[in-house]
């Protein structure tokens, strides 16, 4: 089975992080949140993907050692290249990505950690008939999605984009993952900006039986915001979206992971959720709690960290507080710093001593 990932965007919400990185190689958990999708999605058997890509292409390449051929292979998937010379839209790119493919696809955005049953919702797909299926989960606050009502067999009847508060048919959104037909393709203009939300979907409605949407309750979460980033991580590590939460991590207490020769100093203080990566190290009379500190990184003494998320290489010197903010790869935090509200710290940069941030962005340089 063949799947196009869209992973295209330029991630501005997750800025600065993003100005180095593409949002779906950040880590979730220490493992880039592409690799996630690629594990998931080759455990519902898919052998091929396709990433629609425009944004920081090279990275990509970079990371998954692209050769010469535009191929390569992630574990048991063989990955293949689209890259976008301008902006086609979600439905554009679905198509680009798409050239070549007579058979049904697996179409997901590249932003979205879920346990969705792809099994399921294909046979669901396969039973209905459909040409396209959408999947569909609830959320309390429907008012910031495009929902999805639907008729008791899951035929689509509407599409509302970003209903005011209590004014949304229903609390099922578009959870973004799609099966599609190949027919599908054929109402797509080549290489026009087009989007599949709001033009290519809702024009299906004139063809009653041919768009359907699949309710389910698996886990899903939308990334891109600091605050979901943030939850993600504290998902992963509490179990809500697999056991382990990252590749070769060893449960060393209740709740304490590590990968690698990561290091607890004694005299360390230690509160579960935690994940340390390889060769990280947390340095005695550090206090860290539902934190996920990455490959290399350094926690040093008195430093404090709560719902904290250290990249690879990140330093975080004595005296310092990380909460609820991630500080980039090989930042570094001097003594006495206070991070606070989902502050973000670009990859590379350095906090001079005694700084307050509350809620900030502190950029990376573009290359």
């Amino acid at each position: 089975m063949k799947a196009v990932v869209l992973v295209g965007g330029e991630g501005t919400r997750l800025r600065p992080l993003t100005f180095t990185t593409p949002k779906p190689l950040l880590p979730i958990a220490n493992q880039p949140h592409l690799e996630r999708q690629l594990a998931w999605l080759a455990s519902h058997g898919v052998d091929e993907v396709v990433l629609s890509m425009g944004y920081l292409p090279d990275a990509f390449h970079q990371h998954f050692r692209h050769d010469r051929l535009g191929h390569d292979v992630f574990g048991d998937v063989t990955l293949r290249y689209a890259v976008e010379d301008e902006p086609l839209g979600t439905a554009g790119a679905i198509r680009f990505a798409a050239e070549g493919i007579d058979e049904r696809v697996i179409v997901c955005n590249g932003d979205v950690l879920t346990d969705l049953d792809l099994g399921a919702m294909v046979r669901f797909h396969a039973e209905q008939g459909a040409e396209a299926t959408i999947s569909l989960t609830q959320v309390d606050d429907p008012s910031a999605f495009g929902v999805v009502p639907t008729q008791t067999d899951g035929g689509v009847i509407a599409f509302v984009e970003k209903p005011a508060p209590g004014k949304a048919p229903s609390n099922w959104i578009n959870a973004g993952t799609y099966v599609l037909e190949a027919a599908f393709f054929d109402r797509i203009p080549p290489r026009l900006n087009v989007s599949v939300e709001r033009e290519t979907f809702p024009r299906m409605l004139a063809e009653p039986g041919l768009l359907f949407g699949y309710q389910s309750d698996a886990y899903w979460l939308d990334i891109g915001t600091p605050e979901k980033y943030l939850q993600a991580h504290a998902d992963v590590l509490a179990g809500r979206a697999g056991r382990v939460p990252a590749p070769n991590a060893r449960e060393v207490s209740p709740g304490v992971w590590v990968q690698g020769d990561a290091m607890i100093e004694p005299d360390a203080h230690v509160e579960a959720p935690v994940l340390l990566g390889a060769n990280a190290r947390i340095e005695a009379g550090a206090h860290v709690t539902s934190s996920v500190i990455g490959a290399g990184a350094v926690v040093e003494t008195r430093a404090e960290l709560s719902g904290a998320v250290l990249h690879d290489g990140a330093r975080v010197s004595h005296g310092s507080s990380v909460r609820a903010s991630v500080v980039g790869a090989d930042a570094v935090l001097k003594p006495d710093v206070a991070l606070a509200a989902e502050t973000i710290i670009g990859a590379g940069i350095t906090i001079p001593s005694g700084t307050r941030i509350s809620g900030g962005r502190v950029p990376a340089e573009r290359e």
